[in-house]
């Protein structure tokens, strides 16, 4: 069942980064970022009953998870505008690598020769896709510059979602779902608040609110995340299976490059991720 939830999380994840880029080109980073924010917190209020009950200690850990992805959803929201989606899709694969490693050192999880063989897999579809990339960029004089900072960018996110996961199993073995989606969720909406009004930020927010792409997120933010923390709840559900199942987004978004975007360079991605996914079957299927 939990291999199943989180299946189900890594396609939410695939569309809701189409919806982020589509609900980008009419707003502004944080306009989407706050609004979207506050929306996904109005759908998880009615729960508050219980999300009530914690100990004090509790609160500061998830504020410590909502710290990171304050900052892990900057660093995503603005590589995802400037990337093309089936870049940003395969490099968002390197969460692996991050979770994987996280559980083996923090939570002493183990792996076996395949699963070890599988994660080299992973990282030589990476790789792959760097030198892919300049390869299918020699014919274009703009795509020679390289935009670093966006890909920077891209690996910090999925490294702060990597410590997000590692936090999410942790609490998830003393308070519930509820309770861990409810505060995260404000923390969240109180630091992109503080933050938007210390920047003196211009938030349009009629205008963001008429923008269906940011409820389509918001939705799918909240149903994805849910079915998570239940998967991470469950007995014997281990981190660095669960970070291998969440990446079956990824065709979704080389899929969208494709046939939405008409993004140039596909076989390539495509060939990096199969690479990427091959050994992330190889976690799944040999644990």
């Amino acid at each position: 069942m939990w291999i199943a939830l989180v299946l189900f999380y890594g396609i939410c994840k695939g569309i809701r980064e189409i919806g982020k880029k589509e609900a980008l080109k009419t707003s502004s980073t944080f306009e989407v970022l706050l609004i979207y924010s506050a929306i996904s917190f109005l759908f998880v209020l009615p729960d508050f009953k219980n999300a009530m009950g914690l100990e004090a200690k509790y609160y500061g850990y998830i504020g410590i998870k909502s710290s990171v992805i304050f900052l892990a959803w900057i660093f995503s929201f603005i590589a995802i505008k400037k990337l093309p989606i089936s870049l940003y899709g395969v490099l968002d694969l390197s969460r692996v690598l991050f979770a994987s490693f996280s559980g083996l050192i923090i939570l002493h999880e183990t792996m076996n020769l395949l699963q070890w063989a599988g994660l080299a897999l992973v990282c030589i579809g990476l790789i792959s896709l760097k030198f892919s990339k300049k390869n299918s960029c020699e014919s274009s004089e703009s795509a020679q510059k390289p935009q670093t900072l966006f890909v920077i960018l891209a690996f910090a996110s999925c490294a702060l979602n990597g410590i997000s996961g590692l936090l999410d199993k942790i609490l998830m073995r003393q308070i519930n779902s509820s309770q861990l989606q409810f505060w995260y969720m404000l923390f969240i909406v109180l630091l992109y608040t503080a933050y938007s009004i210390i920047t003196k930020q211009n938030i349009r927010i009629v205008k963001t609110l008429k923008n269906p792409w940011v409820w389509l997120i918001s939705i799918l933010f909240v149903i994805s995340d849910r079915t998570l923390f239940i998967a991470n709840g469950m007995e014997g559900s281990r981190i660095t299976v669960m970070t291998m199942l969440k990446q079956s987004g990824t065709l979704v978004t080389i899929l969208a490059g494709k046939f939405i975007y008409k993004e140039e360079g596909i076989l390539h991605k495509l060939i990096c991720a199969a690479i990427i996914v091959t050994g992330i079957l190889f976690g799944v299927l040999f644990k």
